[in-house]
């Protein structure tokens, strides 16, 4: 590929150095709600032959198949339950609602509180168009915030144990995971899929020294609730999981925009005229206390602006790479740590007469101006980046007014009833469940309630001690019982921890 290609086609194709990189945006994220971020995960950590674009047909297969048991009146062998009572399970029981533009469209949507049930559901798109794998953006989440690849194989082996269903799980789940294997024709074999070779190493250890970033706190939070899955049923711990797993994503995601940006940055000042040689220094890279949310505030517009942000980087990035193989002084490894960056910045600077003779500027002006709607997240990656921060943190709608309360977990809700009220950070109480018993995790009782504080800044959320009490995240630990107020605690708050498990599996933890 040229750069005359890259031009004429820019988002089909990156360059090696940067496609391959720890840092980029893979798999690139486009429409999910929590509920299929979990069910791709599933699929990704236990089942090796089951693609994400053979789903939605699997859901059609077990459809017709329950439908003709129905009409014979039978049942497969080793069911325990008759197909009528399956398909009530299916489509009554479990059956996840839909939103308001699929109320017409008949597809399998489940809860994914098994391994079973995705299998035929839980696609991020209803057709056998390919879908984007987003159990893949967990994988990377793990090993991108582990401090070592033996602690990403170990959290991940454990992750792929708690999700598995096993003696220790309640009763329920247990028969719904052997039913659905029996409903299920040719089911696939559930077992552990190791993380490609290529992901073995992202970061170098001198760049996580000192860093904190959502992912690793995502780590952390992922091994506090899977310690507290004894706790309560299977389908509650799905919810707590899913609660992380949506704020954790999309955290990842515009901290990894976040970056992206910050890396143009430095590439664009190497080819300046008068550089200032300090590009590519890990602080100039890495955000040192992330903000992209507020409590109460709006939501989307700034993510709106970390899309776009990345979106110019990529383009940028991109035009200056392939335009050193243009002239002959190609820049081959890939941009994963602060070293890799401040590499390209010297070569940059090294060629920066090359570079002018070649026109890189004049490129980039004409790659970015060529697409300027894209841009503007209007088409393209960037819509999918909206679409993909709005359903994920999103209260989900759902076609009927009676399953509004469904989603528990949210992170952003309606401030309105109207189609055009915005979008604003309020939490739902799974998800303050999930992220006060993850805040006392390593704590051996109450803390004050800037522990929570500190723990949504950990994911870019801001929110001010001094306004919890009067706000809907101090109702909703009131409601929950998860404070208790006092004059003698800071704020007059104190946070309690949610579940035994704070306590046993934290002090497992301090002794490691």
């Amino acid at each position: 590929m040229t750069l005359a290609d890259f031009k004429d086609a820019p988002w089909q194709t990156s360059h090696r150095s940067y496609e391959k990189s720890a840092l980029a945006i893979s798999p690139a994220p486009e429409y999910a709600s929590s509920e299929v971020l979990v069910s791709s995960l599933y699929r990704t950590i236990g089942f090796a032959a089951l693609k994400e674009s053979g789903v939605p047909q699997a859901g059609k297969e077990h459809d017709k198949f329950l439908k003709k048991l129905r009409d014979k009146q039978r049942a497969p062998t080793g069911a325990l339950v008759s197909a009528d009572t399956w398909n009530t399970v299916i489509h009554g029981v479990l059956e996840s609602p839909k939103r308001p533009n699929e109320s017409t469209k008949r597809f399998i949507q489940v809860s994914p509180v098994v391994p079973g049930m995705a299998v035929f559901s839980g696609s991020a798109r209803s057709s056998s168009t390919k879908s984007w794998p987003a159990g893949s953006l967990v994988r990377r989440m793990v090993r991108l915030g582990s401090s070592s690849s033996a602690s990403a194989n170990d959290l991940w082996t454990v992750l792929f144990e708690a999700m598995s269903v096993g003696d220790d799980d309640d009763v329920f789940a247990r028969w719904l995971q052997q039913e659905a294997e029996t409903w299920t024709q040719d089911a696939p074999a559930w077992g552990i899929v190791p993380p490609p070779e290529e992901e073995a190493e992202i970061l170098a250890r001198a760049d996580f020294r000192d860093l904190q970033f959502p992912a690793r706190q995502f780590t952390k939070d992922l091994r506090a609730v899977i310690a507290a899955k004894d706790s309560m049923t299977r389908r509650q711990w799905t919810t707590l999981l899913e609660a992380i797993i949506r704020l954790g994503s999309v955290a990842h995601v515009a901290w990894l925009c976040d970056v992206q940006a910050r890396i143009w940055r430095n590439v664009r000042e190497a080819i300046r005229e008068e550089p200032s040689g300090d590009e590519g220094d890990a602080r100039s890279i890495f955000p040192d206390s992330p903000q992209y949310m507020s409590y109460g505030g709006k939501a989307l517009m700034v993510f709106k602006d970390l899309a776009s942000g990345y979106l110019q980087a990529r383009l940028g990035i991109n035009t200056v790479l392939w335009t050193l193989d243009e002239i002959g002084r190609p820049y081959s490894t890939t941009l994963s740590t602060s070293e890799d960056i401040q590499d390209l910045c010297s070569h940059l600077r090294k060629n920066r007469e090359a570079l002018a003779r070649a026109g890189v500027a004049r490129s980039i002006s004409d790659v970015l101006e060529n697409e300027a709607r894209a841009l503007l997240c209007k088409k393209g990656i960037g819509s999918n980046l909206m679409e993909f921060a709005r359903h994920c943190l999103g209260q989900r709608h759902t076609s009927s007014p009676l399953l509004r309360g469904y989603d528990q977990g949210y992170v952003l809700r309606k401030k309105g009833s109207r189609p055009s009220s915005p979008w604003v950070v309020s939490l739902g109480p799974a998800a303050v469940l999930a992220l006060a018993h993850c805040a006392l995790a390593g704590m051996g009782g109450p803390r004050s309630i800037q522990r929570l504080v500190q723990h949504l800044a950990a994911y870019g959320v801001a929110v001010d001690r001094n306004d919890i009490a009067g706000s809907d995240l101090g109702h909703q630990l009131r409601m929950l019982g998860l404070v208790l107020d006092s004059p003698d605690a800071e704020s007059g708050m104190l946070l309690l921890p949610p579940f035994p498990a704070s306590r046993a599996a934290n002090h497992k933890e301090n002794q490691e």
